[in-house]
């Protein structure tokens, strides 16, 4: 098992997917993307499972895709290659539960762009950040597309084509990351924010994630109309109505997920 690029584990509602390359800081490779998205797609698909948690092993979260890849593709080869780096901007997006990151040490390059399209991010006061790709020669496009959903193109722009790192500090307030903690509780502060989102309707998180997402690519009185649906939509179902029945019976609500 710890051979493996991705070790999956479960804890009552929460999935957890480990980055294990700690050798080579979780770099992104071949292997690992793939087991990657596969295990976000199959933790969507189990009922068990509400919330997803990303961490990694060793002392650094993720430096990136592995410099040894970028080596003697052909152009065909080097887009096949690519787009599935960049996979897991479609996966997580798409997926109907939220996804965590759980950041320690470093996140750069496509590793910072994993922690970006997470849907929520805690990381611990001495994690960096970065889209460090420049300084080797090459360029973060594709950490770039999360990143521009949550600032400025010209904030986007200096962070990829600079390069730097910044703190956990810096990430928090920019807005990339929610929550920043001491080193010796990101672990605790993780598993209760998923606790947290585990304990609410599945039902309303899949309508909330799936709404905010797809606004984001609506003309402002379309997304009203179309977050307005939505939620009408949600409102019809068993577990809105158990949901607010709960509240004024102040009891405990038990989700269908339907």
């Amino acid at each position: 098992m710890q051979n493996q690029p991705i070790l999956v584990d479960k804890q009552d509602m929460i999935g957890l997917i480990t980055l294990n390359r700690p050798e080579e800081m979780n770099t992104f490779n071949i292997p690992l993307a793939r087991k990657l998205n596969d295990a976000l797609r199959e933790m969507d698909q189990d009922d068990e499972i509400r919330v997803i948690v990303i961490r990694a092993s060793g002392k650094h979260f993720s430096t990136g895709i592995s410099l040894s890849e970028f080596k003697d593709k052909t152009h065909k080869e080097y887009r096949e290659f690519i787009k599935l780096m960049d996979e897991h901007n479609h996966t997580i997006a798409r997926m109907n539960k939220p996804v965590i990151a759980s950041v320690k040490g470093y996140a750069l390059a496509n590793g910072s762009g994993l922690v970006f399209a997470c849907d929520l991010a805690v990381a611990a006061e001495d994690a960096r950040f970065g889209t460090t790709a420049i300084n080797v020669g090459l360029i973060c496009l594709g950490p770039a597309i999360p990143m521009v959903r949550s600032l400025g193109r010209k904030k986007v722009l200096e962070m990829v084509l600079a390069g730097d790192i910044i703190s956990a500090a810096e990430a928090e307030k920019l807005g990339l990351i929610n929550r920043v903690v001491p080193p010796e509780e990101l672990e605790t502060a993780t598993m209760e924010l998923a606790a947290k989102l585990a304990n609410k309707s599945p039902l309303a998180l899949q309508i909330g994630k799936t709404g905010i997402y797809g606004m984001s690519d609506l003309p402002y009185h379309q997304s009203i109309d179309y977050l307005g649906e939505l939620f009408a939509e949600f409102c019809a179902t068993e577990d809105a109505q158990e949901g607010v029945t709960a509240f004024l019976e102040k009891r405990k609500p038990v989700w269908k997920g339907k």
